[in-house]
Order: C-alpha cells, then sequence, then structure tokens
C-alpha cells in the first residue's frame, strides 16, 4: 500500500501504549492494531482527530506517501 501509518513511530517517542493510546481515543485495541500494522483501508477524521490530540502531532506526521515499486 502507498501510505504508511507511522503511528508506532510516535507512540515510541512518546513512551505511549496501545492499551493506553485506545483507551484515549475511544477505540478498539484490535482497530489499532490494524492501524499500526498499515492494515487497515481507510481511516474516520475523527479517530485522525483524536490521534493527533492524543499523540500531539500534525496529520502528516501520522500519515505518509510512499511510492510503490513497480517490478
Amino acid at each position: 500500500m502507498a501510505i504508511r501509518v507511522n503511528i508506532n513511530v510516535l507512540m515510541a517517542k512518546q513512551d505511549v501504549g496501545a492499551g493506553d493510546l485506545a483507551e484515549r481515543i475511544d477505540l478498539t485495541p484490535a482497530n489499532l492494531s490494524i492501524l499500526k500494522n498499515n492494515k487497515a483501508k481507510a481511516i474516520r477524521f475523527s479517530t485522525l482527530e483524536a490521534l493527533c490530540r492524543e499523540l500531539h502531532c500534525q496529520p502528516g506526521e501520522i500519515l505518509e506517501y510512499v511510492p510503490e515499486d513497480k517490478d
């Protein structure tokens, strides 16, 4: 997928656990895991807003475009 979700990086920098973050943004741990592992097909703006609020970041720090190799 060409869009990478960098939640792990932000969580590690701020020493935030997945369970704690999931609770703070009102998301199930399973759904947070899907986001963290780049398995999500979409993200709600309300979820993105909550992540930005709790991780003190901008949406561009969470989402990154990475071109796919065309072999």
